[in-house]
């Protein structure tokens, strides 16, 4: 085989779910040794195509074909069977279990032809660990892990067999600029081998590191294929939008009063009882106003906000006080009623009820009011949830459908509503924009606008430094847990964030 043949070729592919039609007679050819591109915004088709082309779903009409060889793909065993593999974004691991048993779950070595290999399956798993240079014990369970490491293991374990097609769903969403060079290191490599990629990316500076071919998708369809570099950046977006996008600017609106002070925030490390994850944090935001919260992986970024929501109570030490009045966080619950919301970092894992509807999932932080003497009312909790469901313009057939259905980035926009519903005084954002499209992430800073205007203070998590600097009034850097820096917007560059964020070791 030599590069540029067809490897994988989708042929008028449909897919229809109640009340979507998800694709639409979409055609895509993957070639050897090439890496295509595919750009859309959320919900436009890209992730449920990348399904069917790994056997997760069967299309209701179309064509697959290999080599030129028609084949039917019944499961993810037979997409791997035929050299198929795919990194999800959606993190598809099993958290009891160790990274090696991951890593090779359902293809593990054996011995005697019944038992487990662990001692192969741990130094097989050590090797494609140290390619992406992710520092853990192949027998470390893996839902003690980050997100970001996570992601990592999601990459190694599409690498650990004998891959032809590789099909990688917004692999650097959760995972840090080395990491992320790492990988485009790895994807060099593969393209040597032959391996044909699909790579969907709303991050288009990726395009000119690892590209060749770039497909465009729009409400289901294939809005066109070229070359990279034929169409420039905006084109790309045009033709993802069907119309102009503007770039959301930060309108500052802060007021005088204090939402939210937080003193000395600590959290002991689990395992290295010498050290903290959070070390001596402290911050205030005003209403009106926008904090970004800058680090690298490892800062201690998330944990703070989860200090700040009660999650590590017995544990974390520090003052918390809300409007002027001193709260003790024994609990989320304690943090909702007074006045607080956290959107996480992870919306799948600790954002949704994957099983319930949008409904549902949209009223679960604000359950007392639209229930009397713990009965829900029905219609009271659809009148409660509508407004702000509408707001957020979530792209759903019905409230009642259900949350498994819909986009990533309007699962995100679900979670936000919910949050919304509770009325809150300080909206706490890790990692809100994470895996969503130029357009929904521009609807999200608009949004982030309309509600500091109102008086709503905002803390945002955020690993995207230039997402941190157009977004914020004031930047806060943590590194190694403890804050280092703070700015203000208008004061501030990019090499100053950073240099802030870099570790003292590493700075040195």
């Amino acid at each position: 085989m030599t590069p540029n043949d067809s490897v994988l070729e989708a042929r008028s592919i449909s897919k229809s779910f109640p009340g979507v039609k998800a694709l639409d007679a979409v055609d895509l050819t993957l070639r050897s040794g090439r890496l295509t591109a595919l750009l859309g915004e959320n919900g436009a088709g890209k992730s449920t195509l990348m399904k069917i082309l790994a056997g997760v779903q069967p299309p209701d009409e179309g064509e697959l074909k290999l080599h030129g060889e028609s084949i039917g793909l019944a499961n993810p065993k037979e997409a791997l069977d035929h050299g198929i593999a795919m990194i999800h974004q959606e993190l598809c691991l099993v958290p009891h279990l160790s990274l090696a048993e991951n890593l090779f779950l359902g293809r593990e070595p054996v011995r005697f032809d019944t038992l487990i290999h662990y001692r192969e399956m741990n130094q097989r798993a050590a090797i494609l660990l140290e390619r992406l240079e992710l520092n853990v014990s192949p027998t470390a369970p893996v839902g003690k892990l980050r997100v970001g490491q996570q992601q990592l293991v999601e990459i190694a374990r599409a690498l650990a067999g004998d891959v032809r097609v590789l099909i990688m769903d917004k692999p650097t969403s959760a995972i840090t600029e080395h990491e992320t060079e790492v990988l485009f290191r790895c994807i060099a490599d593969l393209k040597k081998q032959n391996v044909a990629i699909v790579y969907i990316t709303h991050r288009l500076e990726e395009l000119s590191h690892i590209a060749d071919d770039v497909a465009v998708m729009r409400d289901g369809r294939m809005i066109g294929t070229a070359d990279h570099g034929v169409h420039s950046q905006d084109e790309l977006v045009r033709m993802m939008a069907g119309r102009e996008v503007q770039t959301s600017v930060r309108s500052a609106s802060v007021m005088d009063q204090e939402a939210l002070r937080v003193e000395n925030i600590s959290l002991p490390h689990p395992t290295r009882l010498a050290d903290k994850v959070v070390d001596q944090v402290s911050f205030q935001v005003h209403r009106g106003e926008v904090l970004g919260i800058f680090g690298l992986m490892g800062a201690g970024r998330t944990e703070l906000l989860e200090c700040i929501f009660g999650l590590h109570h017995g544990s974390s030490e520090g003052r918390v006080i809300v409007g002027g009045n001193e709260v003790t966080m024994r609990s989320p619950q304690d943090a909702i009623r007074s006045g607080l919301a956290l959107v996480p970092e992870d919306r799948k894992q600790d954002g949704l009820v994957l099983s319930m509807t949008v409904q549902e999932n949209a009223s679960l932080a604000s359950l007392e009011r639209v229930s009397h003497w713990g009965w829900l009312n029905s219609s009271r909790e659809e009148n409660h949830v509508r407004r702000f469901v509408d707001r957020f313009r979530v792209k759903t057939p019905s409230l009642r459908e259900k949350i498994l259905n819909l986009s990533g980035g309007n699962q995100q926009k679900v979670i936000l509503a919910k949050w919304l519903a509770t009325d809150p005084s300080v909206l706490m954002l890790d990692e809100p924009t994470r895996g969503i499209d130029v357009q929904a992430k521009n609807e999200i800073y608009e949004l982030i606008n309309e509600l500091t205007a109102e008086g709503l203070a905002v803390v945002m998590v955020s690993s995207e430094l230039p997402e941190v600097m157009a977004v914020s009034d004031r930047v806060l850097v943590l590194s190694e847990g403890r804050a280092t820096a703070e700015f203000e917007r208008q004061s501030v560059t990019d090499e100053d964030v950073l240099h802030a964020a870099l570790p003292r070791r590493a700075a040195s």
